[in-house]
This record gives C-alpha cells, structure tokens and sequence, in this order.
C-alpha cells in the first residue's frame, strides 16, 4: 500500500509544471500548505513563500526551507509507474523527482512532525532555465538566515559550495543570397557561428569549470544561404576568477571567428550569480549531517558545478546548505527514485526540525 507521501508525490509529477508554466502546481501547492495551518504568500513573480509557526519549540528562530516547482523537459503528460519499490515515468517524459520529491518529503515532514521551530518555506518558479525565479523571489518577506535546500540528488552529500555562472548570447548577422545561383555574393550567418563554436573551449575544462554551447538557430530554407544565425553558450567555475576568465576567452574567439567571414555579431555576456561556499563548520551543514546519521546515513560534504537555488540565498546572506532528496539520473527519460530514499529523506527532515527547535 502506498504511503501518503508516495501518494502525495505520484499526484505531484502528474500536474504539468514546465518551466515557466508552474502556475497550475503553485496553485496545487498553496491549498496544500494552506490545509496544513500555513500563512502563505505569492509574489509578484508567482512564487509561492509561506510561514507556519513553531510547535514545540524552545528556540524561536527560524529556519527556511525550500524547494522549486518547476521541472525540464520533456515534463508534459507524466505517468508515474511503480516497480519494485522505484517510482518511474512511463519512459516517454522525465518523472519531475527533481524537485518535486523535495517537495513532498517537505509536505510530509510538517504535516507530522511533534515539534519544529519557526519555519519559513519557498517554492520558486523557473529555476531549471537560471535560477530565474529565485532572482525574483520577494525577500523581503523572508525573515530566516539559515536554511536548507531541498534539491541534491544523493543524501550522503551535503553540498556546500556552488560555482559562478557566465552566460554569453550570440546573434550574428551575414547576408542572404541564393545558394545555387549566387552564394558568392552571400555571408553565411551558420558558418560564421559554426566556426566560431568549433573553436570554443566546451566541455569539461578543469576539475572546477566548464563550458557548453547549448542551443544554435539559423537559416529558414534550404538553397538559400543564411542571413541570420544564434546561439546561446554558458560557462561557470567554481573560481569565480577562471569563470570570468573563459567568459572572455570565450567572447574574444567568437568575435574573431565570425568577424573574419565578414559577418557581425552582437555578444550579450550576462553574470548572474558569483561562486559561493558556506563552511564545512557552519551550522546549517552540521544539523544536516547530524540529521542523516540519524537516518543511518554518514554523510559528507562536497562542491557541484551544476547550480542551485543556494547560489541565490548564500549571496543574499542566507546561509543554505543543499541536501538530498534521493533523485536519480534528473533530467533523462531515465530518472527515477527510491522510495526507501524518500524515506529516509523524510526522516532527514524530521530530524532537521527537531533539532532547530532546541
């Protein structure tokens, strides 16, 4: 028989919430918060902060908690399946584990725990696509500066550092002409991005940085040779110096490269949040380790390149440890999750709010 969370969870990823379409699960979500006693709030953004007050608490500070609503796609249509204790999509959508298990692990936690401090929570919206809806999150409705972050993957890691983010947007311009007839008198918009790309450093660069070109649009028929190209890249390390650096590396080759067939591109370079670590010593990291060890897990700490919500709260001065909620492969047809992981996230959160209320 499935628990009320796994319930709860299965109803979750079956409401659609693409990025940018979270509106519907906010909703979802703000009733079911509301049922459990909260005070919620949604800002001018759509995302969804909330209150509810301590239970059972001799201290009165509060904690926040946080999770986001949105997931990547393929996200539309999720039909979760059950097999031998792993919950799965039907493998034709993602499941939306990530984050929508933090979620329900977080749901569950305060509908049953005896006794919490203050607790504030936040759902953000878009966080896939940048971290957007954090960026736009109300905080001046937040009152906590510590915090945890439910949205890492495995629950022996308790992350504790993020790195700095360069986006660089590309837009090229060349000049039309007929590919058969006259190519000479065109400027290939696709060459020009083609050669810049090709000589990009992308991948993994170091044990700490990497780059990526991730999307390219150009050229609307076949014989005709194109006028206008784009392409998004990224960058990011966790040396906010070496991220800085290749941003302009990579902004130098690329106006070279397409310079050089006679083209002209406009280069939109964007630093959205800097590279930010939290003490292996700090508060937020030691509960959560003693929450996991009571859950029969030995946790460690450690550093992603991928980024979270907790790039956005440690720069504004909230300290934000992130732990797990037992996802796996997120972002793959593949993902899936545990529900023993669940569980013992739940125990995890229990006992995070069992010692913030000493």
């Amino acid at each position: 028989m499935e628990s009320r969370m796994v319930t709860q969870f299965l109803e979750m990823v079956r409401i659609d919430s693409e990025s940018g379409n979270e509106e519907k699960f906010i909703k979802y979500l703000e009733k079911e918060f509301q049922a459990l006693g909260a005070e919620t709030y949604i800002d001018s953004y759509g995302n969804l902060l909330g209150r509810f007050s301590a239970l059972n608490a001799k201290n009165d500070t509060p904690i926040l908690l946080s999770c986001h609503a949105d997931t990547v796609k393929p996200g539309k249509g999720i039909k979760p399946v059950i097999e031998n204790g792993v919950i799965r999509s039907n493998g034709k959508t993602i499941l939306g584990a990530d984050d929508k298990a933090g979620i329900a692990e977080m749901i569950e936690a305060l509908r049953i725990a005896d006794t919490r401090p203050r607790v504030e929570f936040a759902i953000t919206r878009q966080e896939e696509v940048g971290l957007i809806g954090v960026q736009n999150l109300d905080f001046g409705w937040l009152s906590a500066k510590k915090g945890y972050l439910l949205d890492n993957d495995t629950l022996d890691t308790v992350v504790i550092g993020g790195p700095s983010y360069f986006t660089l947007d590309v837009e090229i311009k060349g000049k039309s002409a007929h590919a058969g007839m006259e190519p000479e008198k065109g400027i290939s918009a696709v060459l020009a991005a083609s050669r810049a790309i090709s000589a990009l450093p992308l991948g993994r660069i170091d044990e700490e940085t990497t780059s990526n070109v991730g999307v390219i649009k150009g050229g609307i028929i076949r014989n005709g040779v194109p006028e206008e190209t784009s392409f998004l890249a990224e960058c990011r390390s966790l040396n906010h110096i070496k991220a800085e650096e290749l941003a302009k590396k990579m902004e130098i080759i690329i106006r070279e490269k397409v310079e050089s067939t006679g083209a002209t591109v406009k280069i939109t370079v964007i630093n959205p949040f800097r590279a930010v670590e939290i003490s292996k010593d700090s508060e937020t990291v030691n509960v959560s380790i003693q929450a996991l060890k009571a859950a029969g897990i030995k946790a460690k700490t450690g550093f992603i390149t991928g980024f979270t919500d907790a790039s956005i709260y440690n720069n504004k001065g909230i300290e934000m440890a992130v732990v797990g909620i037992g996802a796996q492969l997120e972002h793959s047809l593949e993902e899936h999750i545990h529900i023993s992981d669940m569980e013992n996230a739940l125990k995890m959160i229990l006992e995070i709010l069992r010692i913030s209320a000493q």
